[in-house]
């Protein structure tokens, strides 16, 4: 288990440095491979270029057993199917088992979004001039304006905004790097923030860095600290439910999809390196789809 063990760590760093995944996502292909390594264990067969499609049906049978539903057991698969393609590039296995398989996914999930309406109450509850207010105004502009990743927005640095020309250079998944306008909104929210609440918290904590958003001592904001945020905005809002960061990148496809974008201009506003990924967002437009068909078709 120790070789195993080799080679997954050399695949971790493989995904981080040469692939540009995020600490998330690595985290996710390791769970997903140290899963595989215990069912390994239970069975005796520890050699990763001994295994063969039968010892895959096995783990197949055993995900079963567990219960685990039908996405899950493709996300496993999937994750060790790119572990073997990697032991493969690297000669280290001569063939890749999981390469047999390949599972729909069973009832995808369409994306939650907020409505606009729904989004003017979040709005209204980042009003103020504290310097956490405008922190969390200019916060809610980017992540709704920009459709951005969470993983994008922490890491957002001032180098990158280029006011005069209204737009940002993302450096997203998989070190592809794209330009996303940043509308007239985000950029009041962003330059009140800046000279103002930001200037504040980070002369006060004595902070000196380029991150753009920062937490309440003037370090860098975490994927968790957005998340708490939002919770915190939906809790002073009039809303209820749930809020994750994502959401507002839902919204952000799906209104530009309501408002009669194109799908190839969501897809690389986006940074979607694959048209069928953007194509869940149709799904959510159909309300959308029948205004349309009851307002223009004769026969509606």
């Amino acid at each position: 288990m120790e070789q195993n063990e080799k080679f997954k760590n050399d695949f971790m760093r493989y995904l981080i440095t040469e692939r540009g995944y995020s600490k998330e996502t690595k985290k996710a292909y390791e769970r997903d491979i140290d899963d595989f390594f215990a069912f390994l264990q239970t069975t005796g067969d520890q050699e990763l270029a001994q295994l063969d499609h039968l010892d895959v049906r096995s783990y197949l049978a055993a995900l079963n057993d567990h219960e685990y539903s039908r996405n899950t057991i493709s996300r496993k698969i999937a994750s060790l199917r790119s572990f073997y393609n990697y032991l493969l590039k690297q000669q280290l296995v001569s063939e890749n088992p999981f390469s047999y398989v390949h599972l729909k996914k069973k009832n995808q999930r369409l994306p939650r979004f907020f409505y606009q309406k729904e989004m003017e109450l979040l709005f209204d509850s980042v009003q103020g001039d504290a310097p956490l207010d405008q922190r969390n105004r200019a916060l809610l502009e980017v992540l709704y304006g920009a459709g951005l990743r969470v993983s994008e927005c922490i890491n957002l640095t001032w180098q990158v905004i280029d006011f005069d020309n209204s737009v940002m250079l993302i450096h997203g998944k998989g070190n592809k790097d794209r330009y996303v306008p940043l509308g007239s909104f985000a950029a009041d929210a962003l330059a009140e923030y800046r000279t103002q609440g930001r200037a504040q918290l980070m002369q006060r904590f004595g902070q000196e860095h380029d991150f753009v958003f920062i937490n309440h001592r003037g370090g860098q904001l975490t994927v968790a600290g957005v998340g708490y945020i939002l919770k915190q905005l939906i809790k002073k809002s009039s809303l209820t439910g749930e809020i994750h960061p994502h959401m507002l990148r839902h919204t952000f496809a799906t209104h530009l999809l309501n408002n009669g974008a194109d799908i190839r201009t969501v897809q690389e506003l986006l940074g979607h390196a694959d048209l069928s990924t953007t194509q869940i967002y149709t799904h959510v437009t159909k309300e959308r789809l029948q205004e349309n068909y009851r307002s223009f078709f004769p026969r509606a």
